[in-house]
């Protein structure tokens, strides 16, 4: 065996995850732009319309965001009137966001993309709940 022969793009599992999840993300743009949102807005709009109210550092560890991804994100989506953010009163070291009735609102706007999206995917259903789940797995969750 070549001594090369795990440098092959081809045999790296980082790679097709990244590109499917390139060609993805792809399908959400133009649903997305038209609402001026990006996808990592979405995803964080989603914690949102689940949680409420949530704190950043936990926003970040649900979503594997790091501070400095995250901090622009959240910026955005409070001047767009989607969250506000304050200080917790039981720890003034943590900053809670929390989605706003205009944040809310959206969700009714985008209610609809996750199926739109879906069609895009080439898997049948059995396919897409056995890939869901090794990939919850591969992050450590068990996806439920």
């Amino acid at each position: 065996m070549d001594e090369y022969e795990a440098l092959k793009l081809k045999n790296q599992l980082c790679f097709p995850l990244y590109a499917a999840s390139r060609e993805i993300i792809k399908h959400y743009h133009p649903y997305l732009s038209a609402l001026d949102l990006t996808y990592t807005q979405y995803l964080a709009m989603m914690v949102f319309w689940e949680e409420k109210q949530i704190s950043v550092k936990k926003l970040g560890e649900r979503l594997f965001l790091d501070s400095g991804t995250l901090t622009p994100v959240l910026k955005s989506l409070e001047k767009k009137g989607y969250l506000v953010k304050h200080r917790s009163e039981e720890d003034e070291r943590v900053v809670i966001a929390q989605v706003t009735e205009q944040g809310m609102a959206l969700r009714e706007q985008v209610k609809d993309i996750p199926a739109q999206v879906g069609s895009c995917v080439r898997l049948e259903p059995e396919e897409a709940a056995v890939l869901y789940k090794l990939l919850y797995k591969t992050l450590g969750l068990n996806g439920d």
